[in-house]
């Protein structure tokens, strides 16, 4: 899912103008405040959700005709994110100046590291905008990949989805420096031809039917998740076997550059002995 952040005044505007042009289905999550700076959709949650059943938090309408409308509580933007990864292809994110997303900032909106800044909505170039989103680093899950083999056309020869998922551990030994965050760089078409490359060839294996491989940039703190394979295969020997070999092609053969930050030093972990 690519995602784009748009702050200011007249977001909803510009957003009205940039998804017409988005493929796919497009989401909206927005965040709503009144003059008080209460949350308008925090209250209108807890309005929703008085009569819900004991115990719950939140409830859902849904129509015969697919119209859905839902409140609740407790959720986080990165929660919600999650939750729109396997279902949809972008997100735009309304009133959020603070995200690590490409964000177009309107008018005096403080957004640092805009990625496009205008005064006005009708100051923005659409073709940038397009530009913006499709060079950004897709927001991917393991839930939003296991749905992505799932709707293969090979997928009902499949009996097997096995996954594996590489995070960022704190420390290796009790006696170790915590790590604090890694920070992943890779040649980006060199990297991403290799990966396509080793899936393709994974996927000439008997019974094995689908092979996908990510791998995250950036800078990635202690718990987050760095590295995907799932692999859809006919039987389960074939699925583990081909996520092991996939990960371990990965890291032997994808040029990713690892740089880490502990509480004592930083190093690039290639040029460690």
């Amino acid at each position: 899912m690519q995602i784009l952040g748009v702050a200011g005044t007249g977001a909803h505007a510009l957003c009205a103008r940039i998804a017409p042009h988005l493929d796919g289905r497009v989401a909206v999550v927005e965040r709503r405040a009144d003059e008080s700076g209460a949350s308008q959709a925090k209250t209108a949650a807890r309005s929703s959700l008085q009569g819900r059943p004991p115990g719950t938090d939140a409830t859902y309408e849904l129509g015969d005709d697919g119209v859905w409308a839902g409140a609740g509580q407790d959720r986080q933007l990165d929660d919600l994110v999650d939750d729109l990864a396997p279902h949809y292809d972008h997100a735009l994110l309304v009133g959020y100046p603070d995200t690590t997303f490409p964000t177009v900032a309107l008018g005096d909106a403080e957004v640092e590291d805009a990625a496009v800044e205008a005064d006005t909505p009708d100051d923005v170039a659409v073709e940038t905008v397009l530009e913006t989103v499709a060079d950004a680093e897709p927001y991917v899950t393991l839930d939003a990949l296991v749905e992505q083999v799932k709707a293969s056309p090979r997928a009902d020869r499949a009996g097997a989805i096995a996954t594996f998922t590489g995070r960022v551990r704190t420390k290796d030994g009790a006696d170790d420096p915590k790590t604090l965050q890694l920070t992943f760089e890779k040649y980006d078409d060199v990297a991403e031809d290799r990966m396509r490359t080793i899936e393709s060839e994974l996927m000439d294996r008997d019974g094995v039917e689908e092979v996908v491989l990510f791998h995250r940039t950036g800078v990635l703190e202690s718990g987050d998740d760095i590295v995907f394979v799932v692999v859809l295969a006919g039987h389960r020997v074939e699925a583990f076997e081909t996520v092991s070999d996939g990960i371990d092609r990965l890291k032997d053969e994808v040029p990713i550059f690892k740089h880490e930050t502990t509480v004592e030093e930083d190093f690039w972990v290639h040029d460690r002995p």
